[in-house]
C-alpha cells in the first residue's frame, strides 16, 4: 500500500516551490479542472496545505503580501497595545508559514518599538527571512532583539537624518535619501535590488494600510478572531469611498484556523488569483 504524503512532507515540498516546474518536481499534477493537486495519495492536512499556499508559492519571484490578525470589530491590539494574543495558535502557525515563503519580512518602527518582535520562523519548518525595519527617524532602540539576537539578518531602513543613530548595531543599515524613497513601490524596488523580491508586510496596521492604499500589495491575509475589544489599535485604515458600490471587493478565499477565520484577498491591477485554485469568489 502506498504511504500517504503527510503534512510535514507536504510542507517541506511546498516551501521550495517558486515556479510551475518546481511544483511538478515536488509531485504536484494538474487535474481535469486545471488546478494542481498531489500526484500521490495524501492526508487531508497535506491537501489543505497545498490548497492554501500554492497560490502564494507560484506568485513569482516579485510579490508583496501582507498579514494582519484582528478582533471581530477590527482591532489588532487593546488600547494599551496588548496583542498577546489576538488570534489563536493556528493563525500564528499560518503567519510563520508566510514568513518561510518570503525573502523578507517588513515592519514599521511603531511595531518594532511596541512589540520588539523576533520575526523568525519557529512554528513550522523553514528558513528565516531577512528582517526589514522601516524607521525613517531612527527611533527604534538599538538594543531591540532584531538588532542584537543574531537569529536572522536585519536591514534597518532609515532616513538621512537618522543615519548616525544607526551605528553600533547588529543590523545592516540602508539610508534612504528622503521621505519619497519610503513610498511602498520605491521601497520594494530597493529591496528587490538586494534579492529580496518576495516581501511579507507584517505590521503594524499603519504600515499595512499604507501599502494597501497605494496598491503595492498583490495579496492580503486578514485573520479575524471571535473576540470584541470595543476599542484599541485599529487594523486596516485608509481613505474610503463615499459610494458603497465603489468599495474594494477583490477575489477572496476563506478558511477556518481553529476558532479564527482567515480571509485571503487577491489584489493587484488584475486582481486575479494564481495557482490554478478554483475556490476563489
Amino acid at each position: 500500500m502506498t504511504e500517504l504524503l503527510d503534512a510535514a512532507a507536504a510542507w517541506d515540498r511546498l516551501r521550495r516551490i517558486r515556479t510551475a516546474d518546481d511544483a511538478l518536481a515536488a509531485g504536484l499534477v494538474t487535474d481535469g479542472d486545471g488546478a494542481l493537486r498531489w500526484g500521490r495519495p495524501a492526508t487531508p492536512e497535506a491537501v489543505e496545505l497545498a490548497d492554501r499556499y500554492l497560490p502564494l508559492c507560484l506568485a513569482g519571484p516579485r510579490i508583496a503580501f501582507a498579514q494582519l490578525g484582528q478582533s471581530l470589530d477590527g482591532f489588532i491590539a487593546t488600547r494599551t497595545g496588548d496583542a498577546d494574543y489576538v488570534t489563536g495558535a493556528e493563525d500564528r502557525c499560518h503567519l510563520h508559514r508566510l514568513r518561510a515563503l518570503s525573502d523578507a519580512v517588513l515592519v514599521g518602527a511603531g511595531t518594532a518599538v511596541a512589540d520588539d518582535p523576533r520575526l523568525t520562523v519557529r512554528a513550522c519548518a523553514g528558513d528565516n527571512p531577512v528582517r526589514v525595519v522601516l524607521d525613517p527617524r531612527g527611533r527604534v532602540p538599538r538594543g531591540s532583539g532584531v538588532f542584537t539576537d543574531g537569529a536572522a539578518p536585519t536591514l534597518w531602513v532609515v532616513g538621512p537624518d537618522a543615519a548616525p543613530v544607526a551605528r553600533g548595531t547588529g543590523a545592516e543599515v540602508l539610508v534612504l535619501p528622503d521621505a519619497a524613497a519610503f513610498a511602498p513601490e520605491r521601497l520594494l524596488t530597493a529591496l528587490a535590488r538586494r534579492g529580496l523580491g518576495r516581501v511579507l508586510i507584517e505590521g503594524g496596521g499603519v504600515t499595512v494600510s499604507r501599502f494597501l492604499q497605494e496598491r503595492a500589495l498583490q495579496r492580503l491575509y486578514v485573520t479575524v478572531a471571535p473576540v470584541l475589544l470595543g476599542d484599541g489599535i485599529p487594523g486596516l485604515r485608509f481613505p474610503g469611498t463615499p459610494v458603497m458600490r465603489e468599495a474594494l471587493r477583490p477575489p477572496l478565499r476563506r478558511a477556518l484556523l481553529g476558532q479564527d477565520t482567515l480571509f485571503e484577498f487577491a489584489l493587484g491591477p488584475d486582481a486575479e488569483p494564481s495557482g490554478g485554485q478554483a475556490d476563489w469568489t
